[in-house]
């Protein structure tokens, strides 16, 4: 009988912080997911890269990320300056060291185009931020309680 992998479970408990890497370049909607993770009781360690090339940078523990946590969950937007997040969902499961990272495209592209390729690229799931603030704080209250009671991740590597 041929051995099987360790495919450990990291479940995250309010007590356990999940560590949750949101790629985005607009400081509003940094700002605002930060209070919607805290009002939704999410105990996390948000880091934040402004760009796709920013976010492999982290990810891949390069230059001055040497020493970061892998994420337990990206967050990751698809319109961006350098690189969008198409092509870093792309490279991010190409990749064997970071391929198992759930990864959330939240966005306010609601194409359907948008929609297609990043399943199509293994996003784990796809979220439309909404304009208006209460409805862009709810989503993402809705989205920190998922991600904080539903959602089960690999382990680390």
């Amino acid at each position: 009988m041929t051995p099987q992998p360790d495919l450990r479970l990291s479940v995250p408990t309010s007590s356990t912080p999940i560590e949750i890497l949101l790629v985005e370049d607009s400081e509003p909607d940094i700002i605002l997911t930060q209070e919607a993770f805290a009002e939704a009781g999410v105990t996390n360690n948000l880091h934040v890269t402004r760009d796709g090339v920013e976010a492999l940078e982290f990810l891949r523990r390069e230059g001055p990320y040497r020493l970061v946590p892998r994420p337990d969950v990206i967050l990751l937007d698809i319109n961006m300056p350098r690189m969008n997040g198409l092509e870093v969902l792309s490279a991010i499961k190409r990749d064997p060291n970071l391929m198992t990272i759930p990864t959330i495209m939240l966005t306010t592209s609601a194409a359907d185009e948008d929609i297609l390729r990043s399943y199509q690229a293994h996003a784990a799931s796809y979220v439309v931020k909404p304009i208006e603030f209460d409805t862009f704080y709810a989503a993402i209250h809705a989205l920190g309680r998922y991600m904080l009671s539903i959602v089960r991740a690999p382990g680390p590597d």
